[in-house]
């Protein structure tokens, strides 16, 4: 008798297994919107809650209005910005085109005084000048021999469109549904963990905001004093190059990588006092913006210590692309108020254990 119910045991346990491992199959193209929906919906429930109370018994229309506004502020500024890189890329390429053609292609005397990269780069200027018709031959050649990288880029660009669409169609279930989700997961995992889920939950609810927060205002805050050193410099697309800098800015010490970039052109373009001002602006302004804000908002919050904040949200952005800078520190938040209870539970319960011994 034993042995056949142990035999139905683990062949029930195969069937979970075997099931669990066929759902992923089919969910894992949604796991990644399905965190991002979550993120969204979970910083902004204070907003949904409030719009909610206005609206009282009409749960799909408050989702709907702010699943719709999350649409206007998400999906305007990543259209704007690809309109814009659209009009810039295609602007350059027709100046460049005509430069090449006429075969008057020049380099900014600056560059050309820089030691063993200038003379080399006005050898390949003077190069395509000679013989502008071989260069066009040059690039349509292996044009032709990368197609396929071109329907690689086609096709990300298309599954993160498709992603993002279904990003924001979960958003407003995880609205309407919200307070049912919560509950229902809290009793699964209570049923597993016990009463000490509450904080595990309340330390994830911490965390997300803190470090959500945390990045994108020190985001926010970098793009726009950076715009405003573009600005002064003469920089072109100012638009544009402040939503560069808001994303770059996401990921750690990637403002500098944008700020220095423009002042590098500035240089090149032989605008030397601009771009010395625009990196000593982007050095003492632009990058300490990010050691006031963040330790504050995330370390100030969450009591996670900084360096483990970074730790995770490096690591997160390497293991699992740019979601990781949320869902990173949140692993380690949880880890850490794991590790906090052991000290603190788990040490009183071995004295008991000692006491009764």
């Amino acid at each position: 008798m034993s042995t056949s119910v142990t035999t139905r045991r683990f062949l029930l346990l195969l069937l979970l297994i075997g099931l669990f491992l066929l759902s992923y199959q089919v969910l894992v193209f949604f796991i990644t919107p399905t965190l991002w929906a979550a993120i969204l919906a979970y910083v902004t429930w204070p907003l949904y809650t409030r719009l909610r109370r206005r609206l009282p018994d009409r749960d799909n229309i408050s989702a709907l209005l702010m699943t719709l506004a999350l649409v206007l502020v998400v999906g305007v500024p990543i259209l704007m910005g690809m309109l814009l890189l659209q009009q810039d890329i295609r602007d350059a390429f027709v100046n460049l085109q005509a430069q090449i053609s006429q075969g008057r292609l020049s380099v900014p005397p600056e560059l050309i005084r820089v030691p063993w990269v200038g003379p080399e780069i006005q050898g390949m200027v003077d190069q395509i000048n000679q013989d502008p018709s071989g260069l066009f031959l040059s690039i349509r050649q292996w044009v032709q021999s990368h197609l396929n990288y071109g329907k690689v880029i086609i096709n990300e660009v298309m599954q993160n469109s498709a992603k993002l669409g279904f990003a924001l169609m979960t958003v407003f279930f995880l609205y309407r549904d919200g307070d049912t989700i919560l509950a229902q997961v809290r009793r699964a995992l209570h049923h597993v963990l016990g009463p000490r889920v509450d904080g595990y939950l309340q330390e994830i609810g911490q965390t997300t905001q803190a470090v959500v927060y945390g990045i994108g205002l020190t985001a926010l805050a970098q793009a726009l004093l950076a715009t405003i050193g573009y600005a002064v410099a003469g920089a072109p697309s100012p638009i544009l190059l402040f939503l560069l800098t808001a994303f770059l800015a996401l990921i750690p010490f990637g403002a500098p990588v944008a700020w220095g970039g423009v002042s590098l052109w500035l240089f090149a373009q032989g605008h030397t006092v601009p771009a010395i001002g625009l990196a000593l602006w982007g050095l003492f302004a632009v990058s300490w913006i990010d050691n006031i804000i963040r330790p504050i908002v995330i370390s100030g919050v969450t009591e996670v210590p900084f360096l483990l904040v970074m730790f995770g949200v490096l690591g997160g952005l390497g293991a699992f692309g740019l979601i990781g800078l949320f869902i990173g520190p949140v692993i380690l938040a949880v880890l850490l108020a794991v590790w906090r209870e052991w000290q603190t539970n788990g040490m009183s319960d071995a004295d008991a254990g000692l006491k009764d011994a």
